[in-house]
């Protein structure tokens, strides 16, 4: 490899990351997770943990994922760590559209007014059968 490629591939790494990481606080900043967790829990004290933690789990988990590591545990750990990131990625989608008001905007424009509880059943039970199909077929052979 030459390091004219090797520079250029720094780069576009350096980039890839700047974006990623740009959009994330971009996307926790529009929901207001951290202060309305404080706000919640009643410890604006700990704000700054709050922060340092998510930036430390950012890049501890960065750091696994670029070292292409492997983690041994036992069965209930990753049934619990399942179920907890499940609730997660759910809950931060379910901000997320309750930020930008997609569920009446989509209902408005596909005529479903009426019917918004069934959207959203729709919209609920095909991520939850989505994702037991994934994990029940696919997760094992990768």
């Amino acid at each position: 490899m030459t390091i004219l490629k090797a520079l250029l591939l720094i780069l576009i790494g350096l980039s890839g990351g700047l974006a990623v990481g740009a959009g994330l606080v971009a996307f926790l900043t529009v929901l207001g997770i951290v202060p309305r967790l404080a706000q919640i829990t009643k410890t604006h004290a700990f704000i700054h943990l709050y922060q340092s933690g998510i930036i430390a789990g950012a890049v501890f988990w960065s750091w696994i994922g670029l070292r292409e590591a492997e983690l041994y545990l036992v069965k209930d750990v990753v049934l619990v760590y399942g179920l907890l990131a499940g609730m997660f990625v759910g809950l931060l989608a379910a901000a997320l559209t309750e930020v930008l008001n997609v569920l009446p905007i989509l209902a408005k424009r596909i005529h479903m007014v009426d019917k918004l509880v069934w959207l959203l059943m729709a919209m609920v039970l095909g991520k939850v059968l989505g994702s037991l199909f994934h994990w029940m077929f696919f997760a094992p052979f990768s």
